[in-house]
């Protein structure tokens, strides 16, 4: 393998950008980039063919090298000293390699051609956690994909990413900068849609989930705006023991979509299904 000088200044141009991609949502629109690390992440996203180019730790890309002469053969690729690494990565224990890759370019039209669909609609969700882990769940639950509103945190944010522990490169999303009318176009679709709402009714006594359906799901700290919940057909909440009157938002969306999940596998009819 030919050998390649060690970038060991952030002042050199790809660092920047790399820094730039990192930190800044409007750098990754423009450039249609973001940003993984981790071999994990980064053997998903060679083999999903969205890396665009690898940047490795000296330590790292010297021991992947010896086991692996050829392992960056045919990737474009820079090797970093492991100081500028370090100030470089956004996790505190950096694992040697970080990517730049390509966004997918998921269409409302082509996820709504996706058969039996059961999607999760999101409404302001801010907590780059939450919406990471609603991306993993959801590709788990076998959801058919994921709308959000443009005021959901960005979903290309490295927390975000990292939380989706690779989902990210697999599940359909959509962001509506329209959620009204998305909306109103499920509904055109005949797909049912289920709000996840405190003054709803328990979901094992409202609706049943085998037919085309969405959950929506809302702000972790206020819930669904009155405009979004009153274009819901039905609305839900989990029964609850206790004085408990919420679920993290994450995990409230997990219940619902594996209950979907338990349904469509069981194929449990409800009174709701026929009429």
């Amino acid at each position: 393998m030919k050998s390649k000088s060690i970038i060991s200044s952030l002042s050199n141009q790809q660092i920047k950008n790399l820094t730039l991609l990192l930190k800044k949502a409007k750098a990754r629109e423009e450039q249609g980039l973001f940003v993984i690390e981790g071999p994990k992440m980064f053997e998903e996203a060679k083999e999903e063919k969205l890396l665009v180019k690898a940047y490795a730790s000296e330590s790292f890309f010297n021991e992947i090298t010896s086991q692996n002469p050829q392992y960056f053969n045919h990737l474009d690729y820079e090797i970093l000293t492991d100081t500028l690494f370090k100030e470089v990565s956004d996790t505190k224990t950096p694992q040697g390699i970080m990517g730049t890759v390509k966004w997918r370019k998921d269409s409302l039209e082509q996820i709504l051609a996706i058969p039996n669909t059961c999607l999760l609609v999101l409404e302001d969700i801010r907590d780059p956690g939450n919406l990471g882990t609603m991306i993993r769940t959801a590709e788990g639950a076998g959801m058919t994909g994921i709308i959000m509103s443009s005021s959901c945190v960005d979903l290309y944010n490295p927390k975000v990413i990292r939380s989706t522990m690779g989902s990210v490169f697999r599940v359909p999303v959509y962001q509506a900068e329209d959620f009204i009318d998305t909306l109103y176009a499920l509904k055109n679709k005949k797909i049912a849609l289920f709000a996840a709402h405190l003054d709803g009714k328990p979901y094992d006594s409202e609706g049943s989930f085998i037919r085309d359906c969405a959950f929506i799901i809302g702000n972790e700290a206020n819930g669904l705006t009155e405009e979004v919940s009153s274009m819901a057909d039905f609305q839900i909440k989990i029964p609850m023991e206790g004085r408990v009157e919420s679920l993290n938002a994450a995990v409230a969306a997990a219940i619902l979509m594996y209950e979907a999940a338990r349904q469509r596998r069981t194929g449990n009819l409800t009174e709701n299904d026929i009429r």
